[in-house]
């Protein structure tokens, strides 16, 4: 076995505001990878004598570290849309994000067909305040196309110094031509948990897992409960819907934030003893008060960690949308001043032993959006399951259909997900799946 400090990443998506984890993550080379046939190995002689070429007879001298640079990053991009390389300046621009504050617009972004895919603009950035939606595709990044550039690439365009512009070309479904929209670039500083009184309900949106998630959570809970009191408090709604993902320790202390014991999620990586399992600790911060949890079709990875969590052990009633379905899981190994590889090395499971890798969550209650006539046919994602190059689903059918509506009315009175999750708890209205049959208890072994 061999051993590497190495970063666990299960955030949902990579871009601008991907998101990492920092922990000791064992790194095993197997036996088939050691006693790889030899004529494997000579094929490295192929790449080597393309490389002499291009060096020698290309029309204009190469960069040859930029060669390699883009060999390693396609090796990697060929195997999933989650595995890349990232150069020293975008991993230490990774490690900066983590902590919650970086530099940017303040946008969630994949690759799609070539193109940088708006899946999320995160709340009060220059992005979300400049107009742009999820499912927003950038062509242009002040004039230079995007068909061509990796997303580290791309990403890396968008970024510069505070108060300088950028321009972006957007092609929107609805909307005919691609048109420009100018971003001032300025310091993301993500608040990843917010919450407010909805009169005697606690209601908490988590907007994506940095490594102030859990702390925001305690504190969100803690005030709540105080300002509304214990005994007028009918209970919490916790909003992970477009929340992309991020630390998996985070996703694993927000579950555990609200369960007493049991399993919270497992990984398995290609070799059997490499699994490992997540328990929660006593102690439910709400003291059992009632939970619903608001998911849609961009709640992914880390959100969907915690939805299922909570589904399988019946502590909560998932309502919403089906997620994003990001079931894998990134290892960042770094690799000294050459930066670091994100690798896909294992897949994640509910507490129940269900992967929901091109999947997602079902909700236990769906609820649609009454979506405004600009944004009818484009507030869908296709999920993980419509990425190039996903991971399959572990599905014995091979059924996919992760990916759903992922619109959120901007004033909460057209909410109509919030809206029924009041309800619920107040007792307006009745539903078979609220409160989750079982009375809390765990239909999981623990």
């Amino acid at each position: 076995m061999i051993r590497k400090s190495s970063l666990l990443l299960v955030g949902a998506l990579m871009g601008a505001a991907a998101i990492t984890t920092l922990s000791q993550v064992p790194i095993r080379v197997s036996d088939t990878a050691n006693a790889a046939a030899s004529d494997t190995y000579r094929q490295l002689n192929l790449f080597g004598d393309v490389f002499e070429r291009v060096r020698s007879d290309y029309v204009e001298v190469p960069d040859d570290a930029k060669l390699i640079e883009s060999a390693i990053n396609g090796m990697l991009t060929s195997l999933d849309p989650h595995s890349s390389y990232m150069s020293p300046k975008s991993f230490r621009d990774m490690q900066v994000q983590t902590r919650g504050e970086f530099g940017g617009l303040g946008i969630e972004v994949t690759m799609e067909d070539g193109l940088v895919k708006v899946v999320s603009p995160i709340d009060d950035t220059p992005a979300a305040k400049a107009g742009l939606l999820a499912g927003d595709l950038i062509t242009q990044i002040d004039g230079e196309q995007v068909q061509g550039l990796t997303l580290n690439e791309a990403v890396e365009k968008m970024r510069g110094p505070v108060n300088t512009d950028i321009v972006v070309t957007i092609r929107r479904t609805g909307v005919d031509d691609p048109f420009d929209v100018t971003i001032t670039r300025d310091v993301i500083r993500i608040r990843s948990v917010r919450w407010r009184e909805e009169d005697d309900v606690g209601y908490i949106r988590i907007t994506q897992f940095n490594e102030q998630t859990s702390d925001g959570l305690k504190s969100g809970i803690e005030e709540i409960s105080k300002d509304i009191g214990s005994d007028k408090l009918k209970g919490y709604i916790i909003d992970l819907r477009n929340n992309p993902g991020g630390l998996l320790d985070q996703a694993i202390a927000v579950s555990d934030a609200f369960l007493d014991r049991g399993e919270i999620v497992s990984t398995r990586g290609r070799n059997a003893d490499e699994t490992q399992r997540y328990n929660a600790r006593a102690g439910d911060l709400t003291g059992g008060k009632p939970v619903i949890v608001l998911v849609n079709g961009g709640s992914a990875s880390a959100s969907e960690i915690v939805a299922g969590a909570l589904q399988d052990h019946r502590r909560a009633t998932i309502l919403g949308t089906r997620s994003f379905g990001k079931g894998s899981v990134q290892t960042i190994i770094p690799l000294g001043a050459n930066g670091a590889i994100r690798l896909t090395t294992a897949r994640y499971y509910t507490p129940s032993g269900t992967s929901i890798q091109a999947k997602g969550i079902t909700p236990d209650i769906e609820a649609l959006q009454v979506l405004p006539d600009d944004i009818k046919g484009r507030a869908t994602t296709k999920g993980e399951a419509g990425l190039r190059g996903h991971l399959e689903s572990e599905d014995k059918e091979g059924k996919e259909e992760s990916g759903s509506q992922a619109y959120v009315p901007p004033d909460a009175k057209d909410d109509v997900q919030l809206k029924l999750a009041l309800d619920l708890l107040r007792g307006v209205q009745v539903n078979g799946a609220f409160p989750p049959a079982g009375d809390g208890s765990a239909p999981v072994p623990n």
